[in-house]
């Protein structure tokens, strides 16, 4: 039975990073590592997860869940026909993307009670409260990127935001509310540059409520991004990651980051337009290959 632990969500900040086709060959590489996978798509709204994997459509998709017409999110996971893979299709009914709290909650629950060792969220371009709020329940949040200066601020947009989100339940939480203020504060660095950068925030915040800053910065020093930068001309090609580990470290005081990398390739293109995963049609390929160890480092 998958719990918490088991959940892994791969998030593009910005869209057109290749997160979908990242998330569909991870699912089928981490079931070539004896994992059961059931890869869900909650790119609500504008869903492909499916075409991806050959399937043209689907009877069932996340709408039949979403409208009550099954009881349980197991009801509704499809075959790949792919050993191990099981899939949830995204849903298209209008106004799914904001889906209501009470019904997000729901979703989660199932998630977490799925039949399999690994699922895998693939989740829609950006930092709205749905990516925000399925992200959180994941064990492990991988960011998709791309080496051009664009998507990196995206990226680090989406940390900086995930880190104001964590302080802010927090501080809420502990009844910090002068700590609250200070965030919303710090959010205006022009007018408060004092708190442009963490390291600042929290000097300023230990003056207020020492022991609630001090536990508070035990959480950030805890987070681990890993990121994946998509399409790099090179294997050896580590500038972009580089760039947002300094970015990370000088502004939000986060040391750890794992970076990994995916080499340009032409075969992606080969594989979606046959609609097959790239795995199965070029399984030899960088892509393939650099995947493959990204599932090695990821599959606990």
């Amino acid at each position: 039975m998958a719990n918490a632990n088991s959940i892994i969500a791969v998030i593009g900040p910005k869209g057109g990073v290749g997160k979908t086709t990242i998330s569909a060959n991870l699912a089928i590489a981490l079931s070539r590592l004896g994992k059961k996978v059931v890869a869900v798509d909650l790119d609500l709204g504008a869903s492909n997860l499916h075409a991806i994997f050959g399937i043209r459509q689907s009877k069932s998709s996340l709408d039949d869940f979403v409208q009550n017409r099954v009881a349980s999110l197991s009801d509704i996971v499809v075959d790949t026909e792919i050993e191990n893979v099981g899939l949830v299709c995204g849903g298209d009914v209008p106004g799914i993307a904001n889906m209501p709290y009470q019904k997000k909650m729901k979703l989660i629950r199932h998630l977490t009670k799925l039949d399999c060792d690994v699922v895998l969220l693939d989740l829609a371009p950006g930092s709205s409260y749905n990516v925000a709020d399925f992200s959180i329940v994941a064990q492990k949040a991988l960011l998709v990127t791309t080496p051009e200066i664009p998507s990196l601020m995206n990226v680090y947009s989406f940390i900086k935001a995930a880190v104001f989100r964590r302080l802010l339940f927090f501080f809420k939480n502990n009844g910090a509310l002068e700590l609250v203020d200070l965030l919303e504060r710090a959010r205006d660095f022009e007018k408060y540059p004092q708190l442009k950068n963490m390291e600042g925030f929290f000097n300023a915040a230990r003056k207020i409520n020492s022991d609630a800053a001090d536990s508070a910065k035990k959480i950030i020093q805890n987070l681990n991004p890993f990121l994946i930068v998509n399409r790099v001309p090179a294997k050896n090609d580590t500038k972009a990651g580089r760039i947002i580990q300094k970015m990370l470290r000088d502004f939000l005081s986060i040391e750890s980051t794992v970076i990994k990398t995916i080499r340009e390739d032409r075969a992606v293109g080969e594989a979606l337009a046959r609609m097959k995963p790239i795995l199965l049609h070029s399984p030899n390929s960088f892509f393939a290959k650099d995947i493959e160890e990204i599932a090695r480092e990821i599959r606990g």
